[in-house]
C-alpha cells in the first residue's frame, strides 16, 4: 500500500492484481523498437528488462476527513473471466481496506471512471448464490452518459460483468447517474476525459493548493504520454481519446501530481516536456 497526501486530502493504493504483459497487447505499436528512444525514463518502473510491461489493478481510497471514497474497484473475487489470472480470484483486497482503516462498511462513495470489467469487480461480492453490493453503505456514482451506452452493450473483454458487477448494484438502489462533471465533495470533482468509453471520467483532487489527478483508462501506461496517438485496442473512440490525452497533459502538467489507474509502483508523477513531446517524472 502506498499513500500520498494532498493538502488535507489522503489518497491511497490498494492493489488487486498485478501483472506483466506485452505492451502491443493494449498498444500494438508498443515494440521494443519503437519503445526505445523511451527506454531512459519508463526503465525500470514502467518497463522490465524482456520489454514487457508491469501492469497493476489498483484502487485509489481518498479520505477527506468527511468522506471516504473509492475510485474503481478492480476485478473482485469469485467471478467467471476469461483471463486466467482474473478467474475465480481468491484475493485480499477487502483485508487490505481494513488494514488502512477503511472497511468496505465506512465507504462513502463508489466512484466508477467507466465501466469496464477490472473497474467495476468489487462493486459487489458473492452472499450464497446472489450478487450483492460490496459497500453496503455507499453511494455508486456511474456515469449518466456511460450507462446509456452500457446498458445496451456488453464489455468486449468480459461479457458477464453487467450481470455480476453492475446490475445488481443499480437494482440495490444505491447507484446515481451522474454528470461528467460531478462534484463528489468540495475537494474531489470528475473531469470529462472521453473516448476510452463514450462516458470516461478523470478524478481531480484538489486541497490547499495542491492538486492530484487520477487518470483511470486515459492513459494505461506511461509511454502514452510520449506516444499519445498510437492506437489502444481498449479505446472505444480512438480519435476522440487521443484528443483527450492531448488536452490532458496540456492542462494537467507539473506540479500536479498524476496517478495512473494501472500504473505499476511509484504510480504517481508528473507530466513534463520532453522535446516535442512529453514524459512521466517520477523523480
Amino acid at each position: 500500500m502506498t499513500s500520498w497526501n494532498i493538502g488535507d486530502i489522503k489518497i491511497t493504493r490498494i492493489v488487486d492484481v498485478l501483472e506483466n504483459w506485452d505492451p502491443t497487447m493494449l498498444i500494438p505499436d508498443a515494440t521494443p523498437e519503437n519503445l526505445e528512444p523511451l527506454f531512459p525514463w519508463l526503465k525500470p518502473h514502467f518497463l522490465n528488462e524482456d520489454c514487457t510491461m508491469p501492469l497493476s489493478i489498483h484502487t485509489f481510497v481518498i479520505e477527506d476527513g468527511n468522506s471516504k471514497i473509492i475510485v474503481d474497484t478492480c476485478i473482485g473475487n469469485d467471478k467467471t473471466r476469461r483471463m486466467p489470472t482474473w478467474n475465480q480470484r481468491q484475493g485480499d483486497f477487502l483485508q487490505q481496506l481494513k488494514a488502512i482503516n477503511a472497511p468496505r462498511e465506512s465507504i462513502d462513495f463508489v466512484l466508477c471512471t467507466h465501466l469496464h470489467v477490472d473497474h467495476v469487480g468489487w462493486n459487489t461480492m458473492r452472499e450464497g448464490d446472489k450478487w450483492v453490493t460490496t459497500f453496503s453503505n455507499a453511494k455508486y456514482l456511474f456515469g449518466r452518459k456511460e450507462w446509456d451506452f452500457w446498458k445496451d452493450e456488453e464489455d468486449p473483454f468480459e461479457k458477464e460483468t453487467k450481470d455480476d458487477s453492475i446490475l445488481p448494484v443499480i437494482e440495490s438502489g444505491q447507484v446515481d447517474l451522474v454528470n461528467m462533471d460531478h462534484k463528489v465533495t468540495n475537494a474531489v470533482r470528475l473531469v470529462p476525459t472521453p473516448g476510452h468509453t463514450p462516458g470516461h471520467v478523470s478524478v481531480l483532487i484538489e486541497s490547499q493548493g495542491a492538486s492530484a489527478i487520477i487518470t483511470g483508462d486515459l492513459f494505461h501506461h506511461p509511454l502514452q504520454f510520449a506516444r499519445p496517438h498510437w492506437k489502444d485496442i481498449a479505446d472505444v473512440d480512438g480519435e476522440l481519446a487521443e484528443q483527450s490525452r492531448n488536452e490532458f497533459m496540456q492542462q494537467y502538467q507539473a506540479p500536479t501530481l498524476v496517478l495512473g489507474t494501472h500504473f505499476a509502483t511509484p504510480t504517481a508523477g508528473t507530466i513534463v516536456k520532453d522535446g516535442n513531446s512529453f514524459r512521466f517524472d517520477v523523480g
